[in-house]
């Protein structure tokens, strides 16, 4: 490029460097959301299982990665049943969606939409105040719609009806030539917007549902098993032990073996948290389950060993 004397070249566009600005926002917003959400869904499950134990989950301080470790196995039910339903339901409105747009069914394509608008709007509604604890009179089994997911589902699935018909609103037909009227336009996409949102929150609020039962469930399971997973746990003491726990083997070595003379065996660590052991006894199921919290200080020392093989 000649440039003219006396005169300095202008300089060159920063066009390379807003497109890699763009594409690395672009790479690590929906990383940075993906991060968030199993820290959420981690922790929902996390909290939900030691307070089932009767253990608060403020006081273990758990990290990041420890909450993260914990969601794969709470959400993939979920996520395996969403994305499957999802599958088939985008398959299907696929295929009504293009039998509509062929020729000469304007009016049939209008019509279905008033249908599935008009559907899926009162299946948002009559599900929507789920998510105020209210029920609502319907025809079905208490044990159908009693359920924590049915209201869910019929939110999400009226959404995408309504976000469906929306979007073929808003398709120009192939013989349609009259200019649409722009603020009409743009109150569909934004009524499609809401849907869209309402859709997320609906799932969203279900997936938190599962999660924290999951989570509950999973406790319940533990206790019933006597929390054989658990590492076994001697507990030495300098005094002797105040607790209620069933089948503690309790001795008592003398002054010849030091300090802590009194001797627990048959407990299992269900936490531990900067100041305190969370304990329960492998007899304790979940009738009779009661959770001893002992100090992390020098008036004990634990001993923790592998839980033994089943």
């Amino acid at each position: 490029m000649h440039v003219p004397r006396g005169k300095k070249p202008a300089p060159e566009p920063a066009h390379s460097t807003v497109s890699l600005l763009a594409k690395a926002a672009y790479v690590v917003a929906p990383g940075t959301a993906v991060i968030g959400l199993l820290y959420y869904f981690g922790s929902v499950y996390t909290d939900a299982y030691y307070a089932t134990f009767g253990v608060p989950p403020a006081d273990l301080q758990l990290s990041v990665q420890a909450y993260l470790a914990k969601s794969p196995d709470a959400i993939f039910g979920p996520v395996w049943f969403l994305l499957v339903c999802g599958l088939a339901v985008l398959l299907l409105l696929g295929r009504v969606g293009h039998a509509l747009a062929r020729p000469g069914r304007e009016h049939l394509r209008r019509t279905v939409c008033r249908w599935l608008l008009v559907v899926g709007l009162v299946m948002t509604m009559l599900g929507f105040r789920v998510f105020f604890g209210d029920r609502i009179p319907t025809p079905l089994p208490e044990s159908w719609w009693g359920t924590a997911y049915v209201p869910i589902v019929v939110v999400a699935l009226g959404a995408t009806l309504a976000f469906f018909a929306v979007q073929q609103r808003l398709q120009p037909s192939a013989v349609e030539r009259v200019r649409r009227d722009e603020t009409a336009e743009r109150m569909w996409a934004a009524g499609g917007a809401l849907l869209i949102g309402l859709l997320a929150m609906s799932l969203f609020f279900g997936m938190t549902r599962y999660v924290a039962a999951s989570g509950e469930a999973d406790a319940w399971t533990a206790m019933r098993g006597g929390n054989a997973e658990s590492l076994r746990v001697v507990v030495y003491s300098r005094i002797p032990l105040a607790h209620d726990a069933k089948e503690i083997r309790y001795r008592d070595v003398g002054t010849a073996k030091g300090p802590y003379r009194y001797q627990y065996r048959g407990f299992r660590l269900l936490a531990k948290s900067p100041s305190r052991f969370y304990l329960v006894s492998y007899a304790s199921r979940y009738k009779d389950h009661l959770t001893v919290v002992l100090p992390d200080d020098d008036t004990v020392r634990v001993e923790l060993t592998k839980a033994a093989a089943t």
